[in-house]
């Protein structure tokens, strides 16, 4: 078996030799090559960092990615009703691929805050990423970690949290997926997956550690807290960040990085842009990296606006990151290591090496290739 310094997740080395899978190799390097695809060091390169107030954006570029045409996303499945989501316990017509043959599922249990039930029914794998918001039914809820879903998979129980304190009542079916949460709660749900801790990074913006006499943060704790009095009083995450208190300041700073973005990655030739680094003041604390520069763009302003959501949150730092310190979120931690897997279908995995996270989401199926690739530096 192949081996490298840039190996994979040595110790589920058996996981994939029971699937079939000859060599972990074939998750790193060149597509159709062993050691596919691009990745890590050799074959990431960051392009220079694009900075606007206290948001700094690194893009991750490569010439090697793989075709991830494959696979929906949720908002896509939503949108286009291949995908259903509802409360546990509820009723769901369902109907096979020719529209005939109906049949009700009835998904059993009551109605849980942590739980939903999500079936896809179109002819493509679909793809969740942690963080990724669904509106409606009781409460409005985040996925809690990245998977894959199969086609033809049976009612899928899905781990979810609350970001929505104060509802829970009959409402609209789950028809939309155009949010992705910022960083702070994504850390809670991915990483610490407490109810509690996503609860209070959603009211309190964010949950980094303010540096003492630190500049004050755009939106500031007291806007927040009128967002929910007067405009979100179930406390709804999408209702407090899309209010006239501080929707305007994250409007504001994803234009103006978006226009900078583009202005940054416009003349790329051989390479295509898979990913960001993404730092706050001097600090790096966040990327986000698919494997295609296709995938990335279905997910790219979700994800800036996530971004820009947590910057108005945090203190207004102008010490810009550097170039080293945003290198040392392309490289493969080493430490203690857990996994997950579905076979013949997804292997996700975490790894934590001191204050950083790496989190990965590897599809088996139509090609081996790591579909996702997220590292965080906790704030707690």
């Amino acid at each position: 078996m192949v081996r490298s310094a840039h190996t994979l997740f040595g110790s589920s080395l058996f996981g994939m030799a029971t699937l079939g899978i000859a060599t972990l190799g074939f998750l790193w390097g060149s597509p159709g090559q062993p050691g596919a695809p691009g990745k890590l060091d050799g074959e990431w390169r960051l392009l220079e960092p694009i900075t606007y107030e206290n948001l700094t954006v690194f893009p991750v570029v490569t010439s090697s990615e793989y075709d991830t045409g494959a696979f929906m996303t949720l908002e896509e499945g939503l949108s286009r009703g291949e995908v259903i989501v509802r409360e546990q316990g509820a009723e769901i017509l369902m109907r096979d691929r020719d529209g005939v043959r109906p049949a009700v599922v009835q998904n059993y249990g009551g109605p849980s805050v942590n739980q939903l039930v999500l079936i896809n029914r179109s002819k493509r794998p679909l793809l969740l990423l942690a963080g990724e918001l669904v509106s409606g039914g009781k409460q409005d809820r985040v996925i809690g970690k990245d998977r894959i879903v199969p086609v033809g998979a049976a009612p899928l129980p899905l781990n979810v949290f609350c970001v929505e304190h104060g509802r829970w009542s009959a409402g609209s079916q789950f028809t939309a997926a155009t949010v992705i949460v910022h960083p702070s709660v994504r850390e809670q749900a991915a990483v610490n997956q407490k109810q509690g801790d996503v609860w209070a990074s959603v009211t309190s913006g964010t949950v980094a550690t303010r540096p003492a006499a630190a500049p004050p943060p755009r939106v500031a704790q007291d806007q927040l807290a009128m967002a929910m009095e007067t405009e979100a009083p179930t406390q709804s995450y999408a209702k407090i960040y899309g209010s006239r208190r501080v929707a305007p300041s994250v409007d504001a700073m994803v234009d103006e990085v978006q226009r900078r973005f583009r202005k940054q990655t416009a003349g790329l030739k051989g390479e295509r842009v898979v990913g960001v680094v993404i730092a706050y003041g001097g600090e790096v604390a966040w990327s986000d990296i698919f494997a295609s520069g296709e995938l990335f763009e279905q997910y790219w302003s979700k994800l800036l606006r996530s971004y820009a959501v947590e910057a108005v949150a945090r203190p207004t730092l102008r010490e810009k990151a550097s170039v080293e310190d945003a290198q040392e979120f392309l490289r493969q931690l080493k430490g203690r290591e857990q996994t997950e897997s579905e076979p013949g279908v997804y292997v996700w995995r975490e790894i934590n090496e001191g204050r950083l996270s790496q989190l990965e989401l590897d599809a088996l199926q139509p090609k081996v290739m790591t579909v996702h690739r997220l590292v965080v530096r906790r704030t707690s």
